[in-house]
């Protein structure tokens, strides 16, 4: 295109990463920001004088934007996105997609009738090794996947209360909620979509006065028949935080380990010992510039970033569009809605 595109980012609390990598491409021009907190909103605009400084969502809209970045509280996702959609405005939205099974339907509408192009911004899914992973799986390395697994452990109780003590939004959202950064990696490597779900939850025992659930653990089932185990604890003693995934295949397995940026691997018929082989692939990319790690979690938000602007550019669909990124959501809504049911299964809805 002739000009850079006019971005602008909502919520410049978790936005910040996203804004840096963003304003770092010569593509973009940082056009609008918005923020509910003065302090906030008045200390990051002042990096950015060329963009116009707003509190509301709406405001930002009325600034003339291609694109919006939603880092906002998740419980304004789905409504946010779909009113950017209506403005013919491109949305990169913060996971999850949605909050509830049914805000899907009208995400889904939303995209259908507009010209604007959506992505879900599930930045694990741009870690280097998923890349690489996917690369050996397509590559038949691993031979056919048979089970998968993950685990994101984060104790984040610091940041279910305000500082007068009132519960924040994050107090009202379920771990297997946010299960994307786990799901999401493993669909992009062995492809299919989840079919099943059920779950159980430890309940509250960290803080049982605010009642959040401290750890939920989800068994999906694909459409390829492969079973995937995902654990997401919110409330635990336990530090620091980490991802961990393992895919078991009939010709090998692929690992990253608990505290190891690197990849574990073994291959039949290939690895020269009976253990696994250590490779240093980790969530950095090798050709990626020093503005990359601005993002704060390796280069994933650069490469992101950079893949979603490359497909506005050549005008096609996101890496992550609609179907993609709900397909990486519902699974732990109706994981969470098969707890409610006693552990009972639950299916997950299909909306290609």
């Amino acid at each position: 295109m002739a000009r850079p595109w006019r971005v602008g980012v909502a919520g410049l609390r978790r936005g910040a990463g996203l804004l840096a990598v963003l304003a770092s491409d010569p593509r973009v021009a940082i056009a609008g920001l918005a923020d509910p907190d003065p302090e906030r909103l008045a200390a990051v605009a002042a990096a950015h004088p060329g963009a116009d400084a707003v509190s509301g969502f709406d405001d930002l809209l009325r600034v003339g934007l291609d694109l919006v970045v939603i880092a906002t509280p998740m419980p304004q996702h789905a409504v946010q996105s779909i009113a950017a959609l209506d403005a013919g405005v491109h949305v990169l939205c913060e996971v999850p997609a949605v909050a509830r099974l049914d805000e899907a339907p009208a995400l889904v509408a939303a995209v259908r009738r507009s010209r604007a192009c959506y992505m879900l911004a599930e930045n694990c899914c741009y870690w280097r090794f998923t890349d690489v992973w996917r690369d050996w799986v397509l590559a038949g390395r691993l031979g056919e996947p048979m089970y998968a697994e993950a685990e994101y452990v984060h104790d984040v109780r610091s940041l279910l209360r305000d500082a007068g003590g009132k519960p924040t939004w994050r107090a009202s959202l379920s771990p297997i909620q946010y299960c994307t950064h786990s799901l999401g990696p493993l669909l992009k490597v062995i492809g299919g979509r989840c079919v099943t779900a059920v779950a159980h939850s430890s309940g509250s025992r960290m803080d049982p006065e605010l009642g959040f659930e401290d750890i939920q653990v989800a068994l999906f089932r694909t459409d390829r028949g492969v079973p995937i185990k995902i654990l997401c604890a919110f409330g635990v003693a336990r530090e620091p935080s980490f991802h961990t995934y393992t895919i078991y295949g009939s010709r090998g397995t692929l690992e990253r380990p608990r505290g190891e940026d690197e990849t574990r691997a073994y291959f039949t018929g290939a690895s020269p010992s009976r253990e696994m082989e250590r490779h240093p692939i980790g969530i950095r990319h090798p050709d990626a510039p020093g503005s990359a790690s601005a993002g704060g979690h390796g280069t994933a938000e650069w490469a992101m970033a950079r893949a979603l602007l490359d497909a506005l550019d050549e005008g096609v669909p996101s890496p992550l569009d609609v179907f993609t990124g709900l397909e990486m959501t519902l699974p732990g809504l109706c994981a969470l809605e098969s707890i409610r049911r006693g552990s009972s299964p639950i299916e997950v809805p299909d909306y290609r």
